[in-house]
């Protein structure tokens, strides 16, 4: 296929549906989570799960970058664009992105100079026009985007900028699967892997799952082809009792990841000890921090900040969400008190949220089906 409407092609989706419809086995139920929220939205805007037979149920993963930044780490950002030497600089989504005290957005609205950037070597271009201040980049993502973090700070440093620093929030995806593999709350058959964090790390991480958990995952492209395509793929390992790590998405996604990228993030971070994530708890080792050859630009070390953990609302699920243990639908506030104008949790919020995708692609759907 050369195309984007190639992996689109309804006789095409047609066909797999049915093939996956004779691959399942009559009485048994199917539980396959998909990890990147891209693959969520992908779902639901194509109606990917209507296409699926009753018993291969499609939960969410913890894939959505934004949605598992706790709020405690959003008031921290929120205090430093308070400071008046400071400019804070961001992606678009952790602008509305609600902490214990509000959003970033509600921040700028008071007076703090927050800016919304498309590349952290945007907030490194504004570092340089303005050398009186000093300029944060509020760095959020998996291993997808912690390579052009990573090496905007080496431009920072070739260029001697003091005024730049990195407030770091980067994960990584593996020690939350295995955190969701190691509880038993989550009975999973399978999963589609994340096609983006892929293209950096590869396939051969993700081992352990088939090796030591005897579960089978399909590294997915974000077409509506390249879910269905991976769906069947699961299914058949499942139907031949095989468990390994299969690359759908090999159009991009090559086995042994960026080399490059892998070079540049081994040279700039390393491992925390741990690190809160938004309804999984602390897992350790899951999230990087500048190494000490760039401890200069770490802004967790050059200014103080409250580092004081703040709890989810009570009445968000959002963390259930991430976790795959109920749908958005199901939490209480989905949809009356939250939505994407005024969201209380991290997953309506973000573009790769499951709970946006639900709001904008399947509350009719479920409606009608409720008639």
């Amino acid at each position: 296929m050369r195309f984007v409407d190639e992996y689109r092609d309804g006789a095409l989706g047609a066909a797999l549906a049915a093939e996956i419809v004779a691959t399942v086995e009559s009485g048994r139920h199917y539980k396959v989570m998909e990890v990147c929220g891209g693959h969520t939205h992908t779902i639901y805007k194509y109606g990917i799960d209507d296409l699926l037979p009753e018993n291969v149920e499609l939960v969410h993963g913890p894939g959505c970058p934004v949605c598992v930044i706790p709020m405690g780490r959003v008031d921290d950002a929120i205090a430093l664009s308070g400071r008046p030497e400071v400019i804070l600089t961001c992606f678009g989504d952790m602008m509305r992105v609600p902490g214990g005290s509000g959003t970033l957005d509600d921040a700028k609205a008071q007076g703090a100079d927050v800016r919304m950037v498309y590349s952290p070597l945007d907030a490194l271009r504004i570092a340089r026009e303005n050398q009186e201040r000093e300029v944060v980049f509020f760095a959020v993502g998996f291993e997808t985007t912690a390579p052009s973090t990573a090496l905007t700070l080496m431009r920072a440093k070739a260029e001697r900028l003091i005024n730049f620093s990195v407030y770091c929030n980067h994960v990584t995806i593996v020690p939350p699967l295995r955190a969701l593999l190691d509880s038993p709350d989550l009975q999973l058959d399978g999963f589609i892997g994340p096609g983006h964090v892929s293209t950096i790390i590869g396939v051969r991480p993700f081992a352990f799952i088939p090796d030591e958990y005897g579960k089978p995952i399909v590294i997915s492209g974000f077409e509506p082809l390249d879910v269905l395509q991976s769906v069947q793929m699961l299914l058949h390992q499942l139907a031949e009792g095989r468990a390994e790590v299969e690359n759908q998405y090999r159009r991009v996604v090559p086995d042994d990841g960026n080399e490059r990228a892998l070079q540049v993030l081994e040279e700039v971070f390393e491992l925390r000890p741990h690190f809160e994530w938004r309804g999984l708890g602390s897992i350790s080792q899951s999230a990087l921090k500048l190494a000490a050859p760039y401890a200069d630009f770490d802004a967790e070390l050059r200014f103080e900040l409250p580092g004081v953990p703040v709890a989810d609302p009570k009445a968000c699920q959002c963390g259930e969400v991430l976790k795959g243990v109920i749908k958005p639908w199901q939490c209480k506030v989905f949809g009356t008190s939250c939505t994407p104008e005024r969201p209380i949790g991290t997953c309506m919020v973000s573009s790769e949220g499951a709970c946006a995708a639900y709001y904008n692609y399947g509350r009719l759907a479920r409606e009608r089906a409720a008639i």
